[in-house]
């Protein structure tokens, strides 16, 4: 008997270590997101992105990510992009005084790809990343490739579902990243922008992470503004 309770009493300790050692991954975070291409030619536009994560829906910092890039618009359905972003993270849960987050400097390239199947609308995105780590008193670089299949159902003229499920792959270490599953209801507010509200289930091979987002779209066609005026 004081062997199987003293087994028991192992198991118990082993699961509440591994819990420990995923902290926040039973609580629901949030994901507060915007997303702008800015058009400024015929086939220029500039990518902006603000995210903001948070371990839980409106406290606890996790994340903020700023990143931005230059379009090409090859055709109506093909566009190329290279970019930076900049990445400031917490890895921990708790917050601990003096604690150092980690930075990131990122530079990306990107090819997207879209389709139409009766009235599904789909989005292929590839994307490969060059991370430059910064720990505080180590660095790292890393080498990553992204592939997201998106599929976009319009409902009516102002609602519509957004899917898509993103995986990411280590080009050095173990080859499995994350996997994000995503899926909202969208509604168009005007011609060139819409909000998006929905659920992300964030996998890591270690420990799932479930995630509102809140994502604010805005496309504006600043052409007009770089267009020389005429005597």
């Amino acid at each position: 008997m004081i062997k199987r309770l003293a087994g028991i009493l192992f198991i118990i300790f082993g699961l509440s270590t591994v819990h420990a050692q995923q902290p926040g991954e039973d609580e629901l975070g949030a994901w507060y997101m915007y997303f702008g291409t800015n058009k400024v030619s015929e086939r220029w536009s500039v990518h902006t992105e603000a995210q903001f994560r948070f371990y839980e829906t409106t406290s606890n910092f996790n994340q903020m990510l700023l990143r931005t890039g230059l379009n090409y618009h090859i055709n109506e359905n093909a566009i190329a992009t290279g970019g930076y972003a900049f990445i400031d993270t917490d890895n921990t849960f708790y917050e601990f005084e003096g604690e150092l987050n980690s930075k990131e400097h990122r530079i990306f390239e990107q090819f997207i790809l879209k389709n139409k199947v009766w009235e599904l609308l789909f989005e292929h995105r590839y994307r490969l990343e060059q991370r430059f780590l910064d720990f505080g008193e180590t660095t790292d670089t890393q080498h990553r490739a992204r592939y997201r299949i998106q599929m976009t159902l319009p409902l009516t003229n102002t609602f519509f579902l957004n899917f898509y499920d993103e995986l990411f792959i280590n080009l050095q270490d173990d080859l499995f990243g994350q996997n994000r599953l995503y899926g909202a209801v969208g509604v168009n507010i005007t011609e060139n922008s819409n909000i998006q509200i929905g659920y992300l289930r964030n996998q890591f091979s270690n420990a799932v992470y479930d995630r509102l987002q809140l994502a604010i779209f805005y496309n504006p066609d600043l052409r007009g503004l770089f267009k020389k005026n005429k005597p």
